[in-house]
């Protein structure tokens, strides 16, 4: 077993390991910034013990509008705008009406989505490689519209439990042929479920629609011996718990600006590795390179004691960041004291 990975499993484990981890992601004009700062790839160069990487879509995730034009389409006809600096937004839906009798779900094992993978994590095996395995909330909100899917719970419920079966269903098949093929450490969920200062949803309902579906993924990446790496922005402390009794390892990104994090390490952190905690909407775009140092090595000191924490940022790091700022993040979270 190697060093990067060892590393990332003492955290897991939570033993407190020599040094914090850390990892940090971008999007795409902050990534150039930073890359003409200390070269490319980032990964490599500063030896970021995770590496990530997802099944490979027709729409990438950033979606330039030099290559796409001015909007792209999903493999699930999710109609997205494109844009130089962000992901773009979803402007337009294949389900108009609570109903998916008449939709054809894509195909979770057309050959393409698991192109380079195998090589990927080949060239990533001294690392913690964890792969994005696909949404559920997120993606019913995609299909169907935010406003709609949410109305929805209401007035179509059993609707909302047809779509996120079928939908649970894409993942499990997407996870059944990622661990029958390749080697690597950790599924990842990207899925939604918070707002600023409260949930989406009541935790009742999140309890009633996702969390049987949820339970389900998780289970099956653990019968298959690898761990899960839960992303959700926003304000989800009520379904943590929940969480964590399904067998989540790691919870990213949590947000400060939603959640008390250092009560989070309090009253989660010996059952839960945290992944984030660094303030991107404020203190990032305009705190002072001393501020974020300061912020940096407080959230090493309270959120690393006893292993359990990786270091990286709240939410991706926007082309707003000023440069100096990022480097002052990295410098302190690369720190060994």
């Amino acid at each position: 077993m190697c060093k990067a990975r060892d590393w990332i499993k003492t955290a897991l484990s939570h033993k407190e390991p020599k040094a914090v981890p850390y990892y940090f992601d971008f999007t795409p004009p902050s990534r150039l910034n930073i890359e003409e700062y200390y070269g490319s790839p980032i990964e490599e160069v500063l030896e970021f013990p995770i590496r990530m990487q997802g099944c490979k879509t027709i729409k990438p995730l950033y979606a330039n509008p030099s290559d796409f034009g001015k909007t792209a389409e999903d493999e699930f006809g999710v109609i997205w705008s494109t844009s130089k600096i962000d992901r773009g937004a979803p402007i337009a839906s294949p389900l108009s009406d609570a109903d998916i009798s008449n939709y054809t779900f894509p195909d979770f094992a057309a050959s393409y989505r698991f192109e380079d993978l195998g090589n990927w994590c080949k060239q990533n095996k001294e690392y913690y490689t964890i792969i994005w395995v696909g949404d559920l909330w997120e993606r019913a909100t995609f299909m169907r519209g935010m406003e709609n899917i949410l109305m929805d719970l209401v007035l179509n419920p059993k609707f909302v439990a047809k779509l996120l079966h079928a939908i649970a269903d894409y993942v499990i098949g997407t996870m059944k042929i990622l661990f029958d093929r390749f080697e690597f450490d950790c599924i990842a969920i990207s899925d939604d479920y918070g707002a600023q200062n409260s949930m989406l949803m009541s935790p009742a309902d999140w309890r009633k629609f996702i969390k049987p579906h949820l339970a389900d993924i998780y289970k099956f990446a653990k019968d298959h011996g690898r761990t899960v790496f839960q992303h959700s922005d926003g304000y989800i402390y009520p379904v943590i718990g929940d969480m964590i009794d399904m067998g989540c390892d790691i919870l990213h990104p949590i947000q400060p600006e939603a959640m008390d994090i250092s009560k989070l390490k309090r009253e989660f952190g010996k059952d839960l590795t945290f992944c984030g905690g660094i303030n991107t909407q404020y203190l990032l775009p305009q705190g002072t390179p001393k501020e974020i140092r300061s912020e940096v090595k407080k959230l090493k000191q309270e959120l690393g004691s006893g292993g359990g924490y990786i270091v990286s940022n709240g939410i991706t790091i926007q082309s707003d960041v000023p440069l100096d700022n990022i480097i002052a993040m990295i410098d302190e979270a690369l720190k060994k004291d």
